[in-house]
């Protein structure tokens, strides 16, 4: 599986992925400071405001999801280059397994780094600045790790909704895209609709993982055509 996953690294657009890691924390790891300083100074109102800020903001890395399916999966069949990797001596239910674990692992380590890199920069803009209120609690400090763990886990299950249906299935990349960039406004969406965000957030993580499946367990069928 680890060599399978190292395949499909050596098959990416190497220099395009390594300006989305760059570019993505770069950008996110100043938002917070943005939304308190120019958008709303409420959501600086305490740090526990801020951690769950910080949630909504790494949800971008559902995008970086979509890309990453439009390059292991989409491309590899516009191009028919899925037809090289079916010829392995293995599986294409062990293939697709590798490329949704090599997926996850990217989008779901990248996450949490962003999610620790975002919080450190906030924190010690803050000690300058004093844009939050307060002093960051020790339950506050224990919130922010499990929820970078828990929540970057979800962002990568959230990630995958598009996989089955608009990747493996049908192979179209922008609505792949456009998808992704719908459910980064979930929490928008669910205050629109007066739904409740972390049902939404189960139902959508439960998506994922159904896409997920039915991705692994269609494999052979799907095929190269």
């Amino acid at each position: 599986m680890i060599k399978l996953m190292r395949l499909e690294w050596k098959k990416l657009k190497q220099k395009s992925v390594i300006g989305e890691v760059i570019v993505y924390p770069l950008i996110i790891m100043f938002l917070p400071i943005f939304f308190i300083e120019v958008l709303n100074y409420d959501f600086g109102q305490s740090y526990a405001a801020v951690i769950e800020l910080n949630f909504f903001i790494q949800m971008g890395f559902i995008l970086f999801g979509a890309s990453l399916i439009n390059q292991v999966f989409i491309d590899e069949y516009k191009n028919k280059t899925i037809s090289l990797s079916f010829s392995y001596p293995f599986s294409q239910k062990k293939l697709f397994a590798a490329k949704i674990l090599f997926i996850a692992m990217f989008v779901f380590l990248l996450t949490m780094a962003s999610y620790l890199l975002t919080g450190i920069v906030t924190y010690f803009y803050d000690q300058v600045h004093s844009i939050i209120n307060g002093d960051p609690t020790f339950s506050d400090i224990i919130t922010f790790f499990s929820q970078m763990i828990f929540r970057s886990l979800m962002i990568t299950l959230i990630s995958f909704i598009p996989l089955f249906y608009l990747g493996v299935w049908k192979r179209a990349t922008v609505p792949t895209v456009i998808v992704a960039i719908v459910t980064m406004q979930s929490s928008y969406l669910s205050s629109m609709f007066n739904l409740n965000f972390n049902l939404v957030l189960v139902v959508l993580c439960l998506l994922g993982s159904l896409s997920v499946f039915l991705s692994i367990v269609t494999a052979e069928k799907t095929g190269e055509a």
